[in-house]
């Protein structure tokens, strides 16, 4: 596999995936999430389980080559889009079968307060 290099080590190398974080199966556009979302270091890091060599390799990598990351994560965006409508096109008759489902048994209280729940989110877009 390709590796792009930082201070001698591979922090980045390229997978079927994309540009993945040497030692995980964590994309640089997994982080781009949460780096375009404002969110800090250090979250960032403890949620996905990264050492500080991790972290500060991809987001050096990110800063370093920010124009192509962007590029590349616009694409990986628009390809998640696309499938996400597939699947909701696929399979909007099953769920539409699903929700006229009766709650499952023993779960009815669970069920009316998830309904509820459902309802205010439905309102508030």
């Amino acid at each position: 596999m390709p590796s792009i290099s930082l201070q001698g080590q591979s922090a980045i190398i390229l997978t079927e995936r994309g540009k993945t974080i040497a030692g995980t199966r964590i994309t640089i556009y997994d982080i781009m999430d949460y780096v375009t979302a404002g969110y800090p270091t250090k979250f960032i890091q403890s949620l996905f389980d990264l050492t500080d060599a991790q972290i500060n390799g991809a987001l050096s990598y990110i800063e370093t080559h920010r124009a192509e990351v962007e590029a590349e994560y616009e694409i990986v965006l628009k390809e998640a889009e696309e499938l996400r409508q597939y699947y909701e096109e696929q399979n909007r008759d099953r769920l539409a079968q699903i929700a006229t489902l009766p709650p499952p048994v023993g779960l009815e209280a669970a069920w009316e307060k998830l309904q509820v729940s459902k309802a205010r989110h439905l309102s508030k877009t």
